[in-house]
């Protein structure tokens, strides 16, 4: 492959609440059995990329150590491999990550020392599929300097909370606006970007020498007039989950039989970190309708359009509707849940009713210690 791979996964968000006070966004469970980075680092191996940095900073433990091996991605091989970088304090700099663009400068010599003429960066909490080969061979085409993957979202969508664009006739970014207050476009960049190697190297140390720190707001914006920056339109499923509600309806997704045969059936597939788990067991009396139930779950009630994932135990006479129950979680007998999602490692006591009336509602019962 002709480029490396950079995963930015270092980053805080208050809009996913009470989910990431313990874990990073990027290691939020999908889907039953995956994490939200898998997605990413699964583009990555399926496109051939063979060196990857991962960027990683709050709340990174759940996060490296899922992370702890690099096989179940593909990338244990002599040429290449997976890299977790943290900040670290140096002779030179003592700071934490200020941004995205600071986090790529404190790890320059990860940039300096591979010798691919590309770098593909992308974010770790979006779930799609990619061949990142696609981007890089329009980017070439376009003899861009950097190319942005961009997707036009629906016209009630709510894009303020995003990066929007605006392009030309030949796909070239006119206008890049950073979260604003009135979007004046509904096509928005999801984060991916393709720049060639020595280029990003020296934007850059330009702004570690200006003590700037962001990638979009002082690169992207910066040069959109001084640099060939250009679109890739996506047209296949992507989502972002940096909010509750965006990360409730992501999952919920995955309860449609289109979403689920794209992901799991269509190739390429979806890599994660397998862990050594029975199957789940459905007892005596135990309903399951439209849901995903995960390895190791036990039921014993009934589950209707939910996401159950790792080794949950549902009791007796238990209604859990339209919701999800995050792993190693225990719900006690007589319990009715409906709207919300339930915090790995959490204890539901018996006879509880939990329901989310004016939107998803996080249930929280016991203060954990540490939360997968």
């Amino acid at each position: 492959m002709r480029a490396i791979g950079i995963i930015l996964a270092g980053g805080n968000n208050y809009r996913m609440r009470e989910l990431s006070k313990k874990r990073a966004v990027c290691a939020m469970p999908i889907a039953g059995s995956y994490r939200s980075i898998d997605f990413a680092l699964s583009n990555m191996t399926n496109s051939h990329i063979q060196k990857v940095a991962v960027f990683t900073q709050y709340n990174a433990r759940s996060l490296n150590e899922h992370l702890n091996s690099s096989k179940w991605w593909d990338f244990g091989r002599k040429q290449g491999g997976l890299y977790v970088f943290t900040p670290a304090v140096t002779a030179e700099n003592s700071y934490w990550y200020r941004g995205t663009a600071d986090a790529i400068a404190q790890n320059l010599s990860f940039l300096k020392s591979s010798h691919e003429p590309y770098v593909v960066i992308t974010s770790g909490d979006c779930v799609y599929k990619l061949d990142y080969n696609k981007v890089l061979e329009y980017h070439i085409t376009k003899k861009a300097d950097i190319t942005v993957v961009c997707k036009t979202m629906p016209a009630e969508m709510n894009v303020e909370r995003f990066g929007t664009v605006r392009m030309n006739e030949e796909s070239r970014i006119e206008e890049f606006e950073e979260k604003p207050v009135v979007a004046k476009s509904n096509t928005i960049s999801c984060g991916i970007y393709v720049v060639r190697r020595r280029q990003l190297i020296e934007m850059i140390e330009k702004c570690a020498q200006e003590d700037r720190h962001d990638f979009v707001k002082d690169i992207l914006i910066r040069y959109k007039n001084m640099k060939r920056i250009y679109g890739y339109k996506l047209s296949e499923y992507w989502r972002n989950i940096a909010t509750v509600e965006d990360y409730f309806s992501t999952n919920m997704d995955f309860l449609k039989p289109e979403t689920r045969d794209y992901f799991f059936k269509q190739y390429p597939d979806v890599y994660s970190k397998v862990g050594d788990l029975p199957p789940a067991k459905y007892n005596v009396g135990s309903q399951v309708r439209n849901s995903l139930i995960s390895s190791g779950c036990i039921v014993n009630g009934t589950v209707e359009d939910s996401v159950i994932f790792k080794k949950a135990y549902i009791g007796n006479n238990c209604y859990i509707k339209n919701s999800i129950i995050l792993n190693d979680v225990y719900i006690g007998d007589n319990t009715h849940i409906e709207n919300c999602i339930v915090e790995s490692r959490d204890t539901i006591r018996a006879n509880s009713y939990h329901a989310g009336t004016d939107g998803i509602k996080i249930v929280l019962e016991r203060n954990n210690r540490y939360v997968m």
